[in-house]
């Protein structure tokens, strides 16, 4: 009994052991991902006014209250994509967010508060089907027919957004928009979910290559294609 109790024992130590090292290799393969994304979207970043001159403001979906309201981060998003238009850096926003159920419509809020602040409604494309930052990336090419655009999202997701969109093929700088001191509960909550996202991101893009919800395609300039 007491022999095999011993060997139980070692056994459970080295299973432990392993599960550690599996951890820790897991946490250090994320962080040189993060760093990676890091690196590589910094020299694509740019402020409000110094970000180049584009056709298209991708704007990404980030939830909505249980009214139907948008968060203030989503707020944000779309307030400024709109300060872009006004200063003459792109002619359309494309607001692309989630719309999988009739009560949940993202890219609608978005539309009502790009409307509110002066937005012209010629000049604003909505796309329902951008479940997820790769959805959107894959279908500003495959539906809407972009090669370029700036991406508007706040810094936390920033480097993911460009990763992904330039890693599909969509050449793309973004703008940060961060217009206003978030909470730290939230800051935590979305870097953590962060973390788990970019795993995903390298999953996506180098070993899964997801198709997206397609569907007709809708170029917003039917010149350019």
């Amino acid at each position: 009994m007491v022999e095999f109790s011993t060997v139980a024992g070692r056994i459970g130590k080295m299973l432990i052991r392993i599960l550690l090292f599996f951890i820790a290799l897991g946490l250090i393969s994320i962080s040189i991902m993060r760093m990676t994304m890091a690196l590589t979207s910094r020299s694509r970043i740019y402020t409000t006014s110094g970000v180049p001159s584009g056709r298209v403001a991708i704007v990404f979906g980030a939830g909505l209250w249980r009214d139907g309201s948008p968060t203030p981060v989503l707020r944000d998003r779309v307030a400024t994509a709109v300060r872009l238009y006004f200063s003459n850096k792109v002619e359309k926003l494309l607001l692309s967010g989630d719309n999988r159920v009739v009560d949940y419509n993202e890219p609608a809020a978005m539309r009502q508060v790009a409307v509110e602040l002066g937005m012209p409604s010629e000049a604003i494309v909505l796309d329902y089907a951008g479940r997820r930052t790769y959805d959107t990336c894959y279908r500003a090419q495959a539906i809407f027919g972009l090669h370029n655009a700036i991406l508007v999202t706040q810094k936390f997701h920033l480097p993911r957004a460009l990763f992904i969109c330039n890693a599909t093929g969509l050449e793309a700088v973004g703008v940060p928009a961060d217009q206003q001191v978030y909470r730290k509960s939230s800051l935590l909550y979305w870097n953590l979910r962060e973390i788990i996202a970019t795993a995903g991101a390298f999953w996506d893009i180098y070993i899964k290559h997801p198709v997206t919800v397609l569907g007709k395609f809708e170029p917003i300039f039917p010149e350019d294609t």
